[in-house]
């Protein structure tokens, strides 16, 4: 049952990207990205609680599981930031991530169909996880408004103002300060996930798992110093935003 709710959120979130991305050639915009996001986050509720109920704990004991707690999170971040700062066609950029964390998750092998129950969790276990999983999410979607951000960036200079894209970006200073915002909201989360992860009791490969995570919040944070402190360019703090993220994805090789 888990795994229908999944694939129904994929799929929706794969129509949210393909149907955006078709009205768009058309130089308009879509209201109904966000309704189809809407839609898939309810289907991932709902495959998270019953995976969770599955599992006695937070479901994010797997790869897979966490890639789908990924999208969630990132489609959670997306319908909250996105109308909230007018940039609506984050939707656009959002949804093909979603699928390909979620597409991952529905590889063979990457779920276990009656996943092992949970025993003796512990408090800070579970906080650390799920705190640390939904920072994630945040620094994915200010990684996706980067990516809008080199786009739009590119078409200035390349003076390609005349595209449906162009006219439905939003302006690049807009882009810059969510993208900034979404590091801090990102970093608060990822802080209070280490903390946690500190007080928790350690087990094997534990060591080296919360070293990783240690680099990417210190990698974040000097990203946000230099851009605060010194000054950096549009350009260097999206791409700055974009590699981070990337490279943070190494953490879970440790999970």
């Amino acid at each position: 049952m888990d795994r229908w709710f999944l694939i129904a959120a994929t799929a929706l979130a794969a129509v949210a990207g393909v149907r955006g991305l078709l009205v768009l050639r058309h130089g308009k915009m879509s209201s109904w990205t966000v309704w189809w996001m809407i839609a898939a986050l309810i289907c991932q509720i709902g495959y998270l609680v019953i995976r969770g109920e599955m599992r006695g704990a937070c479901p994010l004991r797997s790869i897979g599981e966490i890639s789908v707690y990924l999208a969630w999170s990132l489609t959670l971040f997306y319908l909250l930031v996105g109308p909230m700062y007018r940039i609506s066609l984050l939707g656009v950029f959002t949804a093909p991530v979603v699928v390909l964390f979620q597409s991952f998750a529905l590889l063979p092998g990457r779920l276990a169909a009656n996943p092992a129950k949970i025993l003796n969790t512990n408090p800070w276990g579970e906080t650390h996880s799920a705190m640390s999983v939904l920072a994630y999410g945040a620094l994915a979607l200010a990684a996706v408004a980067g990516v809008m951000f080199l786009v739009l960036d590119r078409q200035l200079k390349e003076h390609q103002l005349k595209g449906g894209l162009f006219r439905n970006l939003p302006p690049v200073r807009e882009l810059l300060v969510s993208l900034e915002r979404l590091l801090w909201i990102g970093m608060i989360l990822l802080t209070i996930g280490l903390v946690a992860g500190l007080l928790m009791p350690h087990g094997h490969g534990a060591k080296a798992h919360l070293i990783a995570a240690v680099a990417v919040w210190a990698g974040y944070i000097a990203l946000i110093a230099v851009k605060r402190v010194r000054g950096i360019t549009g350009r260097r703090f999206a791409l700055g935003a974009v590699a981070l993220f990337v490279l943070s994805l190494g953490v879970f090789a440790f999970v």
